[in-house]
This record gives structure tokens, sequence and C-alpha cells, in this order.
């Protein structure tokens, strides 16, 4: 039986990138999304294309309600989940100085990539814990993407810079608390990675880019990004609980 991931905020970008790659790796896909089903019938067609078994998954991550139908569809669908790749998340919808942006925003956007997939995890997370003690071999794990702005300051959208730092401690407490079960948590931390969300602010990265911003002057892909989780969902770093992989070119490095 093949080993089964949730993918939130899988039918495009950086996560439609991961769904790909496990799927490629031979994962069973339950895939995240608000839209409604119709409107994402061709990405589901095109990861069952891979030879495995896809499923939508519908909701919002940031209600309790939504995240609790998620999962009990998956279950009722496949009866586990061995990755919990916690992807979906959103910019603020005006870039806005912190001097002057809302309490509005700042809720917005901390409510989706921060507060639901910290309670996705703990709902998830239980689930895991009740299989693994009945399949002791079988391999669990949870993947969180977070952003090169969990540690590097954009004064014009703190909310998300937040809300990233809020998911690398996260994973801290998550792999710390999980250890006792064998359930490794792990980080992926994209660079400037080419998708919709980074679409309006293309010549402002290209120019960046052209000026050495990152040792490896191009942008990132979502393949990228999918490529690092599938060597993580597959168990390829089975020591490495709690560790953060960079995914940015080389931009964190410092140069002189």
């Amino acid at each position: 039986m093949n080993k089964v991931a949730l993918i939130t905020g899988g039918t495009r970008g950086i996560g439609l990138g991961i769904a790909i790659e496990l799927a490629k790796a031979g994962f069973d896909l339950a895939v995240n999304g608000v839209r409604e089903e119709a409107a994402v019938k061709s990405v589901l067609d095109e990861l069952g294309q891979y030879g495995v078994r896809v499923m939508y998954a519908q909701g919002d991550v940031s209600k309790k309600e939504d995240r609790q139908h998620m999962v009990d569809l998956i279950f009722s669908r496949y009866g586990k989940i061995n990755v919990l790749v916690n992807n979906a998340g959103i910019a603020p919808k005006e870039r806005k100085d912190i001097l002057e942006a809302t309490e509005e925003s700042f809720e917005y956007v901390l409510n989706v990539n921060l507060q639901g997939p910290y309670l996705l995890t703990q709902l998830v997370a239980n689930r895991m814990i009740t299989t693994k003690k009945q399949q002791t071999d079988e391999f669990f794990c949870i993947i969180n993407v977070s952003s090169v702005s969990a540690t590097i300051a954009s004064v014009n959208r703190g909310e998300y810079c937040i809300s990233k730092a809020g998911i690398a401690m996260a994973t801290k407490l998550w792999a710390a608390r999980l250890g006792e079960f064998d359930i490794p948590v792990y980080e992926i931390q994209p660079g400037v990675i080419q998708t919709d969300m980074t679409a309006g602010v293309q010549e402002k990265y290209d120019l960046l880019f052209k000026n050495g911003m990152a040792i490896q002057s191009r942008w990132g892909t979502p393949s990228d990004i999918g490529k690092v989780a599938a060597a993580m969902a597959t168990g390829s770093m089975p020591y490495s609980t709690g560790q953060v992989v960079l995914v940015d070119g080389g931009m964190n490095i410092q140069r002189l």
C-alpha cells in the first residue's frame, strides 16, 4: 500500500511542485486548497497521471471545522496520513510599512500561515501516533514550508515575516514533542521562488538576481522545493529531525 501525503495549498505554486515530486515518488495524495474542486480538476488530473491515487481535500486551514473535516475525509478514503506538508500560506493583501500595517492584516496572515498549520499539525500528529502504535515499521513525518523571511526582515510585510518565524519555532517544538514516537519534523525555507505569489514583483527580483542577491543567480522553482520535500518524505533524512533546509540559491550566505 502506498504512503499517503497531505499537502496544504497543494494545487498551485510550491505546493503543486511538492505534490508532483511526491507523486513521482509513489505517494497517494490528498491535495488541499480553498477553491471549488471543479476549478482544480485539471491539476488533480495532472497528478493522477503519475499512477497514484489523488483526492481533493477542500478547506481553509485557518478554520477549525475545515481542518477536522479535511482530516476525517482523508482517513475515510486512505486510512492514514504518512506525511503532512504544511505549505499553505498567504501574503498580506497590501504590503504596508510596519508603522502603518493594520491589525486586520496581521490577524489574516497569522491565522492562515501560523495558527492554522500549528493546529493542523496537532490534529494530524495525534492520528499519526495512533497509527504508529499499530504499525511500528511505518514511516511518518511532518514538513513545514516556511521562508527565508523567517530570518530576513522585510519591513513592508512584517506580518508575513513573523508568521514564518513562528513556523520555524513550531518546527523545533513539534520535533521535540514527537521524537519519542520516531516522527521526524523538518522545515524547508524557500528563497525567491517563481510562483503566482511573486509574479507581481518579478522586475524587482530580476534586478536583485542580476545584482548578485543569490550565489545561484536565478529564480527558484517549485520543483526545487519539491525535490527536497521528497527526500524528507521518503525517509532519506532519518537522523535529522528539527533541521532546516534552505532552498535559496545561497542567498543567505554572507559574502564580502
